[in-house]
């Protein structure tokens, strides 16, 4: 029951984002599905031992690919998902328990806090890039097929 809950409030907050980054209205509740999506991959993850640093980038990984297709579909660019969709994945409360303990001269819980902030981002971004990536392959393979039907 918490797994659905999370997803459910992870749909909103991803949603209200996608209303403070001025999506488009149309697109609110596919922001929205982006980031529930993502944060259930999230989750999934996790609940299965998962450490959150491969979690991050499998989340990460999946918002894109499904951005992408969304963006495909609704022919708007796929930074409207993405953006939105990120955002349930960004690591925020790890960010502020470095500063705190920094401020608080716990330098060594600080340290430990940042290095984990940093890989998490370092995750999600990788996971962007490397759906990029894919989602290039595939339209390129895609197109190289029409190409050869019309030429066939």
């Amino acid at each position: 029951m918490e797994y659905i809950i999370q997803i459910i409030l992870s749909f909103i907050a991803t949603a209200a984002f996608g209303i403070i980054f001025n999506a488009p209205k149309k697109s609110l509740f596919h922001c929205g599905l982006v980031g529930a999506i993502g944060w259930g991959i999230y989750l999934g993850f996790t609940n299965q031992g998962v450490d959150i640093v491969p979690a991050s980038f499998a989340g990460s990984f999946v918002i894109a690919i499904v951005a992408h297709l969304y963006a495909k579909r609704f022919k708007m660019p796929m930074i409207i998902f993405s953006v939105a969709g990120i955002i349930p994945l960004v690591p925020g409360g790890m960010a502020y328990n470095t500063m705190r303990h920094i401020v608080e001269k716990d330098y060594t819980q600080g340290i430990e806090f940042a290095v984990k902030t940093s890989l998490v981002t370092g995750a999600i971004v990788m996971g962007l890039v490397f759906a990029e990536v894919f989602m290039q392959l595939i339209f390129n393979v895609i197109r190289r097929s029409k190409l050869t039907k019309k030429t066939s």
